[in-house]
């Protein structure tokens, strides 16, 4: 398992030139999630902060809402046909009183690094419901603020400046107004893995297995476009903002409205769009 790996590749330019190299390319190996000791999916992600993913997957599924929900999560439940230990699986054993994710929502195919809902079973199942109230945050975030996000997030991107190959997710606190407070926010995780529905389940299996769900008044900030998905996940972790550097999609949008989160696009540092909830962001 490693986050990154060296390989040799031929660099070819317009001029003619030819130069034999060195290159670091990003890690993507297959994680097998377990609950009770059954397998309920399985992903491409970049090895690292795997009980993180693991937790704010099964956030944005539903099953989880607050680190008690977790009896154990056991990284080393897995075993290779040579009866080595196998990192690529973890095993969640849920606490008594929590009930088992439901049968229609295993998923059926393995999760790709740039899929968020493949191989669901149902299309109702696509639709989870948060227990957090996210339409009632009243957080205000400044426009200064958002507009810095994406450079606060490239600072921090370690592997992708090695690799060019990563996404990222960062999680942004906001303080209450009249209060003491960082008048840019505290920037409380960032993750990095190849595909950006994993990045964001880190940040958010972050805050769950430290007890800090719901996250009302913070901004998640990510690398890519604004996804349907990526709203849902916000929503499931009690995130009243999210904001990308890219495109939302149009369904996206419709379902920051429908739930109470604002979704912010092309945010480049420069200026940005707002597509729902406007009034949480302050000019």
């Amino acid at each position: 398992m490693r986050i990154t790996k060296r390989w040799r590749v031929r660099r070819l330019s317009a001029d003619g030139g030819t130069r034999d190299r060195a290159d670091v390319l990003a890690g993507e190996e297959p994680l097998e999630i377990r609950v009770g000791g059954r397998s309920y999916a399985v992903t491409m992600r970049t090895p690292g902060h795997d009980v993180e993913l693991v937790a704010g997957f099964l956030v944005s599924e539903g099953v989880l809402a607050a680190a008690d929900d977790v009896l154990l999560m056991d990284d080393r439940a897995g075993v290779t046909a040579t009866g080595e230990r196998d990192r690529n699986v973890v095993d969640v054993r849920l606490a008594p009183g929590v009930a088992p994710p439901d049968a229609s929502r295993h998923r059926h195919v393995y999760t790709t690094s740039s899929c968020g809902v493949c191989g669901t079973a149902s299309i109702d199942a696509v639709r989870t419901v948060s227990r957090f109230d996210v339409a009632s945050d009243d957080v205000a975030v400044p426009l200064r603020t958002l507009l810095g996000l994406p450079a606060r997030l490239r600072a921090e991107q370690e592997v992708f400046g090695r690799t060019g190959g990563v996404h990222a997710a960062a999680l942004l606190s906001i303080p209450a107004q009249g209060g003491p407070h960082d008048d840019d926010g505290a920037l409380l995780c960032v993750r990095e893995d190849v595909g950006r529905h994993n990045a964001v389940d880190k940040v958010v299996g972050w805050a769950v297995l430290g007890g800090r769900l719901p996250l009302r008044r913070t901004v998640l900030q990510v690398s890519g476009r604004a996804s349907f998905e990526l709203v849902q996940k916000a929503a499931m972790a009690g995130i009243p903002v999210l904001s990308a550097v890219s495109a939302p999609s149009a369904l996206a949008v419709e379902l920051g409205e429908e739930l109470g989160v604002t979704v912010v696009g092309f945010n480049r540092g420069d200026a940005l769009n707002v597509y729902s909830r406007v009034e949480r962001v302050v000019p």
